[in-house]
């Protein structure tokens, strides 16, 4: 099934549903069922594939501790696979099950959670709560709730669910469901979908900086549905040898949103070793690492940070300047958290990892930035220094620490939910000193309906500057710290790189007439050599009509 055809059976259930179901919420019953469906085939396959069982033995498939052969069964499942269900909770099983109710989903649901194996709780406990507790607004009594939840089963039934298709299919349907439903699911519950062309180009510098590992760790601290941790392990798992080489840390702070992340995750194959995850406050909870035998927690620290963070969203900063994410660059405002964020996720890169992160443009140039240097970029003595407000602080700080690498402005209207201009930026901890790329990517798209979409063409254009480090005249530059001092700390990219298309000039009297220098004909001297014949067949001196106005006819 390819993403059209998918689109299409989503959109028309939702419709249906529409009565029922509020936007928001009828995406976490398909995407909770989806999940379902994944492990129901999970253990199928486990079963026909690996112990050899024959189809029609399923059935025996049930939670009989008597028969050890039964016993045993059920043990190795959990042990293989982490979880066990049984033959009539099986989702297949339920499409020619005449009996079958919301008490039968409701029952298999807590089955799921009861026998799922303990070494497989960090990734399983707890992810179908959302579905579970939200069956009861299905319909208004339990025979309507059935009937409801019987058409989302058919709906789901031939929805690809074995990792062979060449997309994201949760990741996929999250961002359907959120730009169909915009006004409704993405403003009303702050959940906001990073586009995978933004995801791309993310992945795409990752992936170069990292090129030469042999294994890597990378960290969402907002994760989401997990796209974009998906898009970033699968650009750099190119570049490394052998499977399961990629370890996953994602936090979330909502938990239906913080469950999808988890069913994503182990949806595109990813063993649960490697996926560690916690639904938490990012900034009020930051990740230690228990080690055991340890009475000391272990900072995590990763090889590459990803995030696209709410944006300006109020955060409580109180008793935090002498926090280790903070303390040597400033507090971010507290109607303003994007700095907290960049600053919470640069404190969890290693020495020679890399964060890349979607911001506003504001974190630019919001803020008074401090005055440490002249006008040619002399350091002041100390009595004449000034001090900046919170935002132009950090980011004076984190340009005398030389840790922006580049700054990637995108087009307008990109995101699904907010039409604000965005941009990508990118940092490190060790740098050499070699400028600030600039970027202004903002004119490179296309339109998508309502949205502006980057083209294959754009996300190539962007990585390739980026990793080539180019200047390339309206679009990109790299500009030295002592530019930037001079500009106070201010990092709004018109100031670097004029992207804006020259003025039209229309010279009437060189049109007319034409053979006048340095004129707007002449300035096609490229288009001349190409075209000799046309230039002298169509732009020969006419002569002036010297007849007197009197003589002239009027019309």
């Amino acid at each position: 099934m390819n993403k059209q055809q998918l689109a299409n059976r989503i959109w028309a259930s939702a419709n249906n549903m529409r009565n029922k179901i509020d936007a928001n919420e009828y995406k976490d019953y398909i995407l909770g069922l989806i999940f379902y469906k994944f492990l129901s085939d999970t253990e199928v396959k486990y079963f026909i594939e690996d112990c050899e069982w024959e189809e029609d033995e399923l059935v025996e498939l049930v939670e009989n501790y008597e028969d050890m052969n039964m016993k045993n069964a059920i043990a190795e499942c959990q042990e293989h696979i982490g979880f066990f269900i049984e033959y009539k909770y099986l989702f297949n099983t339920w499409l020619t099950d005449t009996e079958f109710s919301v008490a039968t989903l409701s029952e298999a649901l807590s089955n799921f959670e009861r026998l799922m194996s303990e070494n497989f709780a960090s990734v399983y406990a707890g992810i179908f709560k959302t579905l579970r507790e939200g069956l009861s607004k299905l319909g208004d009594n339990p025979s309507a709730q059935t009937k409801a939840l019987k058409g989302l089963i058919k709906l789901i039934k031939d929805i690809p669910t074995d990792g062979s298709q060449d997309y994201d299919v949760l990741g996929y349907i999250y961002e359907f469901l959120i730009s169909n439903f915009a006004a409704h699911a993405g403003k009303k519950a702050g959940e906001f979908y990073t586009p995978h062309e933004v995801a791309m180009v993310m992945s795409e510098i990752v992936a170069e900086h990292h090129k030469q590992k042999e294994s890597l760790e990378i960290y969402d601290p907002t994760s989401g549905s997990g796209s974009l941790l998906i898009t970033i392990g699968k650009a750099v798992s190119k570049h490394i040898r052998g499977k399961n080489k990629v370890k996953y840390y994602a936090q979330e702070l909502k938990e239906n949103t913080y469950n999808l992340t988890r069913m994503n995750l182990v949806m595109r194959g990813i063993i649960p070793q490697n996926i560690v995850t916690r639904c938490a406050d990012t900034l009020e909870e930051d990740w230690p690492i228990h080690e055991e035998g340890s009475d000391i927690d272990k900072p995590l620290a990763v090889d590459a940070v990803v995030s696209n963070p709410p944006y300006s969203q109020h955060w409580d900063s109180t008793n935090k300047e002498m926090d280790a994410r903070f303390a040597q660059y400033g507090l971010a405002p507290k109607t303003k958290a994007d700095y907290a964020f960049l600053l919470h996720e640069l404190h969890h890169l290693k020495s020679d990892g890399i964060l890349t992160i979607v911001l506003p443009h504001g974190v630019l140039f919001r803020g008074k930035a401090p005055k440490r240097f002249d006008k040619d970029g002399n350091l002041l003595p100390i009595e004449e220094r000034e001090e900046g407000q919170a935002e132009g602080q950090i980011r004076a700080n984190l340009i005398e620490k030389n840790n922006i690498d580049a700054i990637i402005g995108l087009p307008a209207n990109i995101f699904f939910g907010t039409g604000i201009p965005t941009l990508i930026m990118v940092l490190k901890k060790n740098r050499g000193d070699e400028g600030v790329l600039i970027i202004d990517a903002s004119k490179g798209f296309i339109k998508d309906g309502k949205q502006n979409k980057l083209r294959a063409s754009d996300v190539k254009k962007i990585a390739d500057t980026y990793r080539e480090r180019k200047n390339i005249p309206g679009y990109s530059r790299v500009v030295s710290r002592d530019e930037i001092r001079r500009n106070e700390y201010n990092l709004n990219i018109p100031r670097y790189v004029d992207s804006s298309e020259a003025a039209v000039k229309y010279d009437i009297y060189s049109t007319m007439f034409g053979g006048i220098p340095n004129t707007e004909i002449s300035d096609l001297g490229t288009y001349w050599t190409a075209f000799p014949t046309l230039h002298r067949t169509s732009l020969q001196p006419r002569p002036i009509n010297h007849t007197p106005r009197s003589r002239l006819r009027m019309y």
